[in-house]
């Protein structure tokens, strides 16, 4: 048995590291959920479900109004996460069951010319180990084991499901000066027009 590792949550990032950030990657099982799967079956067609945090999702459009591009890195296929890739926007979405993240990012920087010392992941267990070695900014959010915390240089506060995205993009955004901006702009966007 591996002794459990007290990590040091960050408060904050420093400006520099945040602005170098034009990439974010997330796992979805454990970071943008719970970790918990609803298995069922519907008229004889198998149906996995998942719970997703309302005010991460918020957040993920604050890092795109941002410019910042957004990605979801999952080792596990589920209809569930294409839809809400979609409803969020995301610029990409790789879904492998062999959870070979690391290629799957890879490819992604590649394609939209990023390095990985660019990239800020968010992850909690195995599979996001390799990948958490290797970006430029690795973070682990609350509920991460013991072996994804020491692979993270940033550690979050809340655990995956519960706020932990929402609480990375804020940090991330007002380290780099735009999250007050990002707020009016969203206030003004939600405060203008009528409604029937």
């Amino acid at each position: 048995m591996t002794a459990s590792v007290a990590p040091t949550v960050a408060r904050a990032l420093d400006e520099a590291t945040a602005k170098r950030v034009r990439f974010v990657g997330l796992d979805v099982d454990g970071v943008l959920t719970d970790g918990g799967i609803y298995l069922g079956d519907v008229d004889g067609r198998r149906m996995e479900f998942k719970k997703y945090d309302i005010q991460d999702g918020l957040g993920i459009l604050m890092l795109r109004w941002a410019g910042i591009k957004v990605g979801i890195i999952t080792g596990r296929v589920s209809d569930s996460v294409a839809m809400r890739a979609a409803e969020l926007k995301v610029d990409e979405l790789v879904q492998d069951e062999q959870a070979r993240k690391l290629p799957a990012l890879r490819s992604i920087c590649h394609r939209l010319d990023i390095s990985l010392d660019e990239v800020a992941f968010l992850g909690d267990d195995l599979p996001d180990v390799g990948v958490l070695r290797a970006v430029g900014l690795p973070v682990a959010v609350a509920n991460a084991t013991d072996d994804c915390v020491r692979a993270a240089t940033l550690h979050l506060t809340r655990r995956g499901g519960a706020g932990a995205v929402r609480e990375f993009c804020e940090l991330l955004l007002r380290a780099r000066g735009e999250w007050d901006a990002l707020v009016e702009r969203y206030v003004q966007s939600r405060s203008e027009g009528t409604h029937k």
